[in-house]
Parts: structure tokens; sequence; C-alpha cells
């Protein structure tokens, strides 16, 4: 009877250490908590947590583990290109590291969100335009587009001839866009136009000699801030982290 006591005390002192992991692998423990790590990687990649995965984890950690155990006994560590392999890795895990430590230090804040959605908005104006263009190789070829132009022709038909492919078969349309989309010396031109003009003369950008007609105009619809909250911060994460880099770089000496 002692013995049956003594027996059952031994297990109730060893439950919670079992319980502490998932398995043990010629005598090496694995931990529940690294399959917990496990199933908290996948689970933020979009797979539900189940009893399943917990035991697909459990079963693949105790593969690692075994082929761990035997590529030590080979000395494999010790040989020089996994030497070399393994010096990588490990600078990519802490590089990483620092990254993430410093953006979670480092967050991006409404303020700053709503100073960028300001800025873009600004940038962007208040305005679209709809037009259709000619695209060519000189500027007489563009002088003779607009001299057929007011003498009758229709802007469509010259615009088969245009360099550029996208709107060259729908007769130069572009879809609607605000000003800042283009080109500066294009921007203007379709700024200074009025609906239903075509430019006077043609204008030149690194593209070619355009000729450009404005269709038509309307209000800006801008999305509201927080329909592009995310696409917003992600942006000024990476700002952050391009700064913080750079900032590294200047700061290193470097011979």
């Amino acid at each position: 009877m002692k013995r049956v006591l003594m027996m059952a005390a031994a297990l109730t002192v060893a439950a919670p250490v079992f319980a502490q992991n998932a398995a043990v692998v010629n005598g090496k423990a694995i931990p529940s908590s690294r399959v917990d790590q496990f199933v908290n990687l996948l689970t933020k990649q979009g797979q539900p947590d189940s009893p399943q995965l917990r035991e697909q984890i459990r079963e693949e950690l105790i593969n690692r583990e075994i082929f761990l155990q035997e590529a030590d006994k080979r000395g494999i560590a010790k040989q020089p290109e996994v030497q070399a392999e393994i010096d990588l890795t490990r600078q990519s895990v802490l590089i990483r590291g620092l990254f993430n430590d410093y953006l979670a230090k480092n967050p991006v804040t409404q303020q700053e969100v709503q100073a960028e959605y300001d800025r873009v908005k600004s940038a962007q104006g208040d305005k679209e335009y709809q037009a259709r263009h000619i695209l060519v190789e000189s500027e007489a070829q563009a002088k003779d587009i607009i001299a057929q132009l007011k003498k009758g022709a229709k802007f469509e038909d010259l615009a088969k001839q245009s360099k550029d492919p996208g709107s060259a078969a729908n007769g130069g349309s572009l879809d609607w866009a605000p000003a800042a989309t283009y080109v500066k010396p294009f921007a203007d031109a379709l700024a200074s136009l009025k609906k239903g003009q075509t430019t006077e003369a043609p204008v030149q950008t690194q593209f070619g000699w355009h000729v450009i007609r404005l269709e038509d105009v309307r209000p800006v619809q801008f999305p509201p801030v927080d329909q592009l909250r995310p696409q917003i911060e992600e942006s000024l994460r990476q700002t952050k982290l391009r700064d913080f880099q750079t900032g590294l770089r200047e700061k290193a000496k470097i011979q």
C-alpha cells in the first residue's frame, strides 16, 4: 500500500512537468510553448487553431528534434558551408528583430496618418480630368495633327496613329485622373484647357509630343481617411524604417 501511495505521489509531481512539454525525444524535452509559438504564427496567416493543427505541429517538432540530434551526432554544424549558412540565417533573424523592435518603439501615430492623408489629398487637387491625347515622335507631326483637327478631322480617327497603344485603339481616350497623375508638362497643359478645348501647340514630354483635348472635368471623389488608413500606415512604417536604416548607415564608420 505504501508503495502504491509513493507511486501516486510521484505521478502527481511529474504531471505538471509533462504538461509543460509537448514531447520528450531521447530525453530532450520539446516545450509546449514551442507548439504555441507555431500555432500563433499559423493563425496569423489565416489557419484556424484546432487539435488537428496542434497535433501536426507536435509531430513536425518531434521530427525536427530527431533530425537535429542526429545532425549533432554527425558534427554537421562544424562543416564550413553549414556554419556559413547558419551565420547568414542568424544575421537575418537579428536584423528582422532589430527592425521589428524599432517599429514597435516608434509606432505610426494618428497625427502622422492624418498629416499624410492631408498631404496626398492636397497633392491630388480638387479636380479630375477626362482627356484624349495623341502621342507622336516629332513636333512637326503634332503640328500637322492640330492643323487637321482645325480643318474638321475627327480626333478619334487621328488618334489611331498615336504611339500610346493603351489609348490609340480607344480614340486617344484616357481614364478619369487628377492632373497630378501626369508628368508636369502634360498636367499643366491639361489644367489650362477648358472643356472641349484642344491644345493650340504641341506639348513635349519625355515620351514625345502630345496633342491633348479636354473632354470633361469633375470634382475629385477622394476616399475618407479611414478607408486609406491601412495603406497610409504601411507607407509611413516603411518610411520610418528607411530613415532608421539611413541614419545607422550615416553614423557607421566604414573604411
